[in-house]
């Protein structure tokens, strides 16, 4: 501290501004991330600012060199628009890699066509993950697929009146 006691001596405040910087360029590279790499995207800024009801100047802003100031609800708001509960994805690297983890099942399950998935328990759980951890990884991953197969469904009307149209209507 310097003399002064309100003020912040001069090494904590350039302190205090790296981890701003970082947390900024954290955030920046995650949302980046998130955009080109969801399993309904890539997204561009337009199509990611139609979903969010945040601007595109302020998701481009914030993807920048410089960040953003953004605000907590423009982060949850991204972050519940693409499906993601948990929004220190943001934040947190051991949240950001669990959750691109679940997105990754979840984009091979959609490659795959994947429509029901069945699941056994074993003494032994693969990769050494514990239990509760491993039981976590799976709810993302179901919470994931539903949302995802909730927003298909939502995204296209067109789609559903046509699934529910009776194939037998023609021949009557």
């Amino acid at each position: 501290m310097n003399n002064r006691r309100d003020e912040p001596s001069t090494d904590a405040g350039h302190g205090l501004e790296a981890q701003v910087h970082a947390a900024k360029t954290a955030i920046a590279t995650r949302m980046r991330h998130l955009r080109h790499h969801h399993p309904e995207g890539p997204f561009s800024l337009a199509k990611l600012a139609d979903r969010t009801g945040v601007s595109k100047r302020t998701l481009a802003s914030a993807e920048s060199a410089d960040g953003t100031n953004l605000t907590i609800e423009t982060l949850v708001k991204v972050a519940h628009s693409l499906g993601i509960e948990r929004w220190a994805y943001f934040l947190d690297e051991q949240v950001f890699q669990q959750v691109n983890a679940e997105l990754e099942a979840v984009k091979e399950l959609r490659r795959r066509s994947v429509e029901n998935v069945s699941l056994r328990t074993r003494t032994r759980l693969p990769g050494g993950l514990p239990a509760d951890q491993m039981s976590e990884l799976l709810k993302g991953i179901i919470n994931a697929a539903s949302q995802v197969q909730e927003s298909l469904r939502s995204s296209s009307p067109s789609a559903d009146a046509g699934a529910r149209q009776d194939p037998h209507d023609d021949l009557k």
